[in-house]
C-alpha cells in the first residue's frame, strides 16, 4: 500500500484494474454459477469462497458505487487488487503463471498513462480529444491497458503523444502494394528507385535485428523522420495526419490488451478487398439511413522481404472521418461517450442531459439502423463497438452521423458473397458463418456498445439531477436507465416494423428477452489464447426486461 499513499496516479489506476477484473470474474464466472446474490444495495458474491461485496448500478455495464469488499475476520474491509489476483486465480484452479503479471502492467500502465497525461495538453481537434481520453480501456477486460515491451509511453494515445513517422526507403523491385496508396506518397520524396514507406518508430525499434541485413545492403533506406508529427488514436498503431486528412495503420506486432497488433499479411489484401466490397453496401446503407458513414481502407504499402518484414513494415491507408462527416459536424468516438466526459464536446453533454430519452433515441436510430441491416440486408457483419464507432453530432448536440471503421473486424456472412478467386487465406479470414457473425454483431452493438454509452448517459444525468446522497443518485440512475432501455426498445421494434428485409428472427428473439452475448475477454487471457478464440457468455438482456437492476441481479 505504500506505492498508493506516495503516488498520487495509484490509487486511480488501482481502482481501474480493480473494477475491470471484479466485472469480468462477475460476467464471466460468478454470473453463470449463480455465486452472486443480491443483498440490500450491494451485490453479494463468493470468490474462491471469499465473500466480497460490491454496490452496483448501470445494468449490465457493472459500475461500481463505492470500493469493493471483502469478509475478513468477521468485518468488511477493502478489497485490493493483489487480493482480488490471487482469488482469482484459485477460482480458476491456477495454470497461467502470466497472468497476475499482465494484471499489475494493466494497473502500472494506468498510473503511467495518467502521470504523463497531467502534463500534456490535449489536442485542439475534438475527434482528436475524444480518441485520446480512453485512459482506463476497455471495462471488461482483465489487464485493459497492458501493452508488452519499452517505450509505449511515447506513442501512447492517452498521453496526448504526437511524433513524426519515419520514412524507409523501398527499392521499387521489392515494393509490395495493393489499391490506392497515393497518400503515403505526401509524406515525402525517395531516392531514384526507391518508394516512400511512412513507418511507425516503435516499430522500427521492435524490428531493429530484422532491419540490419536491409539496411546494410541497400534494399532499404532510412530516410528519417517524416516531415510533420501524425496523432495517435484509441488504437495505439493507427495514427491520424493532419497533412493529408487520412490515417495510417501500422503494424507493432506487440500485445496491446488481448491482442498482437499487427497487419497479417492476408490482413493487408483483405482490407483492399472488403473495401472495393463494402462501397456499394455503404452506398446503400446512406441511401436507406441519411448520415450513414464509413472509412474506406483503399491501399496498403509494404516490402516485399519475407513474410516478418511483410507484415511488420505493412501500413494499411485510412479515409479520415473530417473526409466523410457533413459540414456542421463533429466526430466523437463512442468510447469517449461510453467512458465519461473527457474529450466529449461540452454542447454533446448539455444536449445529452437536457433530453437523454429523445437524444438516445436519436443515437440508438443513427448506430443501430446501419448495422442491423448491413446484417440482414447485406450479409456484412460489422463490429461496432465503442473504438470502431464515431457518432457525429451537430452545433447543437444531436447525434446526426454514425461512421464505422476498421475493417480487420469487418466479416462477410458465409454463403451470401461470392469469394471464388480470392486466394483461400485471404478469403477464409473475410467471412463467419451467420451464427458467428451475429454473436459478434450482438456483442459489440448491444453490450459493448449500447449498454456502456446508456450507463454513462443515466449516471451523468442522475449525477447533474439526482441530489447528493448515494442511495438518491443511485435511484435516479436506475430510472434512468429503465427509460433509455425502453426507448432503445422501441426504436429496434420500429427497424424490425419499418426497415428489416425479411424475418428478423434473431433480433426478434432479443426484443422477446433472449441473453445477450458477451464476449469472454477474461477466459481467453486466462487460456493464453488468441483473441479470435475468444467465447461468448449470456448476460441478461436489457432489451427484454422492465427492470434493469432486477435483470443485472437475477
Amino acid at each position: 500500500m505504500e506505492g498508493l499513499l506516495l503516488d498520487p496516479h495509484a490509487a486511480p489506476a488501482e481502482e481501474a484494474a480493480l473494477g475491470a477484473l471484479l466485472r469480468c470474474w462477475l460476467r464471466e464466472v460468478g454470473g453463470p454459477r449463480g455465486d452472486v446474490r443480491a443483498a440490500g444495495p450491494h451485490l453479494t458474491l463468493r470468490v474462491a469462497g471469499t465473500p466480497v461485496r460490491v454496490r452496483v448500478r448501470g445494468g449490465i455495464a457493472l459500475r461500481f458505487d463505492g470500493p469493493p469488499e471483502q469478509l475478513a475476520e468477521g468485518r468488511w474491509r477493502p478489497l485490493d487488487l493483489p487480493s482480488l489476483v490471487a482469488l482469482v486465480e484459485r477460482e480458476l484452479d491456477g495454470g497461467n503463471e502470466e497472468f497476475a503479471a499482465q494484471v499489475r502492467a494493466g494497473r502500472e500502465a494506468v498510473a503511467a498513462i495518467l502521470a504523463a497525461r497531467a502534463r500534456a495538453v490535449p489536442p485542439a481537434d475534438p475527434w482528436l480529444a475524444s480518441e485520446q481520453a480512453l485512459v482506463a480501456g476497455h471495462p471488461f477486460h482483465p489487464a485493459p491497458k497492458a501493452r508488452e515491451g519499452d517505450g509505449w509511453l511515447d506513442y501512447a494515445p492517452e498521453t496526448h503523444a504526437r511524433f513524426a513517422p519515419r520514412l524507409l526507403g523501398v527499392r521499387a523491385d521489392l515494393v509490395a502494394q495493393e489499391g490506392d496508396t497515393t497518400a503515403l506518397d505526401a509524406f515525402g520524396g525517395a531516392p531514384e528507385g526507391y518508394v516512400v514507406l511512412p513507418a511507425h518508430p516503435w516499430q522500427l525499434d521492435l524490428l531493429a535485428a530484422d532491419l540490419r541485413g536491409p539496411l546494410a545492403d541497400g534494399r532499404l533506406a532510412d530516410l528519417g523522420p517524416g516531415p510533420r508529427a501524425v496523432v495517435p488514436t484509441s488504437s495505439v498503431r493507427t495514427v491520424y495526419d493532419p497533412g493529408t486528412g487520412m490515417c495510417l495503420k501500422f503494424s507493432l506486432d506487440v500485445r496491446i490488451t488481448n491482442c498482437v497488433r499487427k497487419n497479417a499479411w492476408y490482413e493487408l489484401s483483405g482490407a483492399v478487398e472488403l473495401t472495393r466490397r463494402l462501397g456499394p453496401v455503404f452506398d446503400g446503407l446512406a441511401r436507406r439511413f441519411p448520415g450513414t458513414r464509413w472509412l474506406p481502407e483503399p491501399g496498403y504499402r509494404s516490402a516485399a522481404l519475407g513474410t516478418r518484414l511483410l507484415e511488420g513494415l505493412g501500413v494499411i491507408v485510412r479515409t479520415g472521418p473530417w473526409a466523410v462527416c457533413g459540414p456542421g459536424t463533429t466526430p466523437v468516438l463512442a468510447g469517449a461517450l461510453a467512458a465519461g466526459a473527457d474529450g466529449v464536446p461540452e454542447a454533446v453533454l448539455a444536449r445529452r442531459a437536457a433530453d437523454p430519452v429523445a437524444w438516445w433515441e436519436a443515437y440508438v436510430e443513427r448506430v443501430a439502423y446501419p448495422v442491423l441491416d448491413a446484417f440482414f440486408r447485406h450479409g456484412v457483419a460489422l463490429e461496432a463497438h465503442v473504438q470502431n464507432v464515431l457518432v457525429g453530432f451537430d452545433s447543437g448536440g444531436w447525434p446526426v452521423e454514425a461512421v464505422f471503421r476498421d475493417l480487420e473486424g469487418t466479416k462477410l456472412v458465409a454463403g451470401r458473397h461470392d469469394l471464388t478467386g480470392l486466394p483461400g487465406a485471404v478469403a477464409g479470414p473475410l467471412s463467419y458463418d451467420a451464427a458467428r457473425g451475429w454473436d459478434r454483431v450482438a456483442y459489440c452493438l448491444f453490450v459493448n456498445h449500447l449498454a456502456e454509452v446508456a450507463a454513462t448517459a443515466a449516471d451523468t444525468v442522475a449525477d447533474t439531477v439526482g441530489g447528493t446522497a448515494a442511495d438518491t443518485v443511485a435511484d435516479t440512475a436506475d430510472g434512468v436507465l429503465r427509460a433509455l432501455w425502453a426507448a432503445a426498445r422501441a426504436t429496434l421494434r420500429r427497424y424490425v416494423e419499418d426497415h428489416a428485409p425479411g424475418p428478423a428472427g434473431p433480433l426478434t428473439r432479443l426484443l422477446a428477452g433472449a441473453p445477450l452475448p458477451a464476449k469472454a475477454n477474461l477466459g481467453v487471457r486466462w487460456a493464453r489464447a488468441a483473441d479470435r478464440a475468444a467465447g461468448y457468455v449470456p448476460v441478461p438482456n436489457p432489451l427484454g426486461v422492465e427492470c434493469v437492476a432486477e435483470g443485472e441481479r437475477r
